[in-house]
């Protein structure tokens, strides 16, 4: 809240606005005047934030007019990366666009045209909405790397994801490779909170967090070893007599079946493989086991390990059953998408796309389980049973590295068009070098964003958005949740920008989707998607500033009336629809995408594990490095490494180093830190130097600190199930960065 601005003076209205800097969506108020934002503080009626704001949504006044916006459209008017551009109107820009997709879906058919689309704060089924209409099954985000996989792995078991935590009630709490501490912060305040009431928490991460320091067990697992923990867990469990013997037998199948697999999984053969003693994974089965309900927070990290990561989430999901731990009061629940609102799916028209083009989606061969062969399946399932599929946007993807290789190699068939909205690839996805040459060979690139971006520097177009001030947006965890918060834009979008609903709806207008955009606005649709809740709201706007959330009266053991939406009824231990897939029915052990026990020869070369890092204050994914304040208080980019590690290795705390994998090296800072395992070093996420040269070849240095240079994309290396690359558990050497060849580094 600004002090130097009066607040009560005539006109100022306050609008019930939100944060979208990151996942939280906390709600914001802002005073606005003459469609100029005054000041913004934190709700205090708001459920996630109550009133307070981190540094980032503290940030939002520098983020909506600043300097390096990107406030209207841009031609490229020289050849690709050169940085020369022309301002044209929005309309203009709209309808060229529009005339080269119609060329390149004429010439190539529209399964050549793929988009890229950013986190969960841009209208993502109004992005499904016109790529169905216009016949491509080549829309994708980051998601394999980030719940999604584990969302459909847990829905084949249960019928749905139990993403929804009854945390108030429960008597314990696993955050699995997840640090709330740094990432989250309204969500450790919460769990602070119920921990001095009693909460247990289990902390399960290579470093000693913020997190885990709170912890009343840390387990500091060998990156990428998770699977041999979880299904160590489920040995402990079953065999120490501690497993939920009536809900076993009464809701569940296969369980002499999971009994007999994990019969050789004891902590004494998990601890050389997880770097863990025997009693830390003995200790960890119990005080979950024991202190029941319980709940298991999902962490990006098990999406973000490659090759072994299906079967993780698979071992993980049913350490829930085995305990009885699902849908019960303080326990993870399923509550099914809603039944009271519109959801995402029935928004995204996802029957006009026909089965021909849905069998050309990129991947769905190899990766079935985020593609149309498993979620056609899942959404059979959910569709009979809840009445409602999950949403396709973020649970159908087509495979991000097979996109970035077909346009490179044009198998196997050409991908010409790529249309990039609320992402900035280079930085976010694996294996960067690959990802680079996709976007330097596309023939023809869209990017729709706040910033010059390393990737919108590579565009033909570059269209303005409108940001979190600007535009209203409904926060229903990813389309499949039963509630739902609301937010209004505090003003109208500034400068040339829209948001991301106008850019697909006038794009599918100019490719001719007439009459299937009957929403003029954002607002309409929104207004359309809640009118039928019942509240005594005219207008969408008029809901927000009355009712602003929707949560329905919550319901527990369900099941015991209806079943679980699987082919038996029940939860499926001995997974028929993995197995229908082609995937095993129970989680077989595969160790680390790169592990110096399969790959010695590897860890030889490279013989420190590296894991590329979660999000970090005051950054959220590669966003903010622009805004002065927020690069103040994180500068450089940081590794982190023992000091016993750093000294053998004549590095010094600050000191640039080189880390390096088979695919690549980056330099950072070295933060010379005990908690971190001395194998170990954690290198952080998403870097770029926005004060460099935005021109190719530099791009803002976008190659220079970026952990994904070092991560892998190859087929073997990725998930069977999903196609999630491997993040995590990979092999590396660190040297001094005056050690290093002498080359340029950009």
């Amino acid at each position: 809240m600004s002090k130097n601005v009066d607040l009560n003076q005539e006109g100022v209205q306050v609008k019930k606005s939100a944060c979208y800097f990151c996942h939280q969506n906390c709600g914001v108020l802002a005073y606005v005047k003459d469609n100029k934002v005054l000041a913004i503080e934190g709700d205090p009626e708001f459920p996630t934030n109550q009133g307070g704001l981190c540094c980032r949504g503290n940030a939002a006044l520098l983020h909506l007019d600043h300097p390096d916006r990107v406030n209207y459209p841009l031609k490229r008017v020289g050849k690709r990366g050169e940085g020369k551009w022309e301002k044209i109107p929005w309309q203009q820009a709209i309808d060229e666009i529009a005339a080269r997709l119609q060329d390149i879906k004429q010439k190539f058919g529209p399964e050549a045209v793929a988009t890229a689309g950013g986190t969960q704060r841009t209208d993502d089924w109004a992005r499904r909405r016109f790529m169905n209409y216009f016949g491509s099954p080549n829309g994708f985000h980051n998601a394999h790397l980030c719940w999604i996989p584990t969302f459909m792995v847990e829905t084949a078991i249960y019928g749905w994801c139990p993403f929804d935590l009854d945390i108030g009630n429960s008597r314990c709490l696993v955050l699995w490779g997840q640090n709330p501490g740094a990432s989250g912060m309204p969500e450790m305040h919460h769990i602070k909170e119920l921990q001095d009431k009693g909460l247990k928490v289990i902390v399960i991460d290579p470093r000693f967090t913020e997190t885990a320091a709170k912890a009343d067990l840390w387990l500091p697992l060998r990156p990428g070893s998770d699977l041999a923990l979880a299904l160590s867990w489920l040995h402990v469990i079953i065999y120490e007599g501690m497993a939920d013997d009536d809900f076993l037998t009464n809701w569940c199948t296969g369980y002499e079946e999971l009994a007999a697999h994990v019969v050789d999984f004891s902590p004494e053969w998990a601890a050389p493989l997880t770097w863990l003693t025997p009693e830390q994974i003995r200790a960890g089965a119990v005080m979950y086991a024991t202190n029941k309900p319980g709940n298991i927070q999902w962490g990006t990290s098990v999406d973000q390990i490659g090759r072994p990561a299906g079967a993780t989430m698979h071992a993980r999901a049913l350490l829930r059953a085995v305990t009885g731990n699902l849908d019960l009061p303080g326990g993870d629940l399923l509550t099914g998408p809603s039944k009271d609102f519109i959801t995402d799916e029935e928004m995204e028209a996802n029957d006009v796309l026909t089965a021909g083009q849905k069998a050309k989606q990129l991947g769905s061969d190899k990766f079935k389980m985020v593609t149309w062969p498993g979620y056609q399946r899942i959404a059979d399932l959910t569709k009979k049973f809840w009445g409602k599929a999950p949403t396709a946007e973020w649970m159908c993807e087509a495979h991000p590295p097979s996109v970035f290789r077909a346009i490179i190699s044009g198998e196997p068939y050409p991908v010409k068009a790529l249309l990039v909205s609320a992402t900035n690839p280079i930085s976010s996805y694996g294996e960067t070098k690959l990802v680079m040459e996709a976007l330097r060979k596309v023939d023809f690139m869209i990017a729709h964003d706040y910033w010059m971006t390393p990737t919108a520097s590579l565009a033909d177009y570059v269209i303005p958005s409108a940001g979190a001030l600007e535009r209203p947006t409904i926060t229903s965890s990813y389309g499949c949740a039963d509630f739902l918060l609301a937010s209004q834009r505090a003003i109208q979008p500034m400068y040339g920008r829209r948001n991301d609903y106008n850019f697909w709806r006038d794009l599918g207008l100019a490719c001719g989707q007439q009459g299937n955009w009957p929403w003029e606005t954002v607002e309409d649709a929104y207004f359309d998607k809640i009118k039928g809740l019942g509240y005594d709201a005219k207008t969408y706007d008029e809901f927000v500033e009355n009712q602003r959330f929707h949560f329905p009266e919550r319901e527990y053991s369900k099941y015991k009336e209806r079943g679980f939406a699987t082919p038996s009824g029940k939860v499926e231990l001995y997974s028929s629809v993995l197995e229908e897939l082609g995937y095993p029915p129970l989680p077989q052990y595969v160790g680390p995408t790169e592990n110096e026990i399969d790959n010695p020869e590897l860890a030889e070369k490279f013989p420190l594990v590296l894991t590329t890092g979660g999000g970090f204050m005051p950054f959220h994914h590669s966003e903010h490095f622009q805004i002065t304040p927020l690069r103040y208080l994180n500068h450089s980019p940081y590794m982190d490494i023992n000091p016993e590690t750093a000294a053998k290795l004549s590095i010094q705390d600050g000191d640039w180093v080189w880390i390096e994998t088979a695919r690549g090296r980056i330099r950072q800072k070295a933060n010379l830190t005990p908690g971190i395992d001395p194998r170990v070093v954690f290198t952080q996420r998403g870097w770029w130097y926005p004060e460099r040269d935005m021109r190719d070849p530099v791009l803002g240095g976008c190659m220079e600190s970026n952990a994904n240079v070092l991560t892998t994309t190859a087929d073997v290396d990725c998930d069977p199930f999903s196609g999630a690359w491997a993040n995590r558990g990979l092999m590396c050497r660190v040297y001094k960065a005056e050690q290093a060849a002498e080359k340029e580094v950009c």
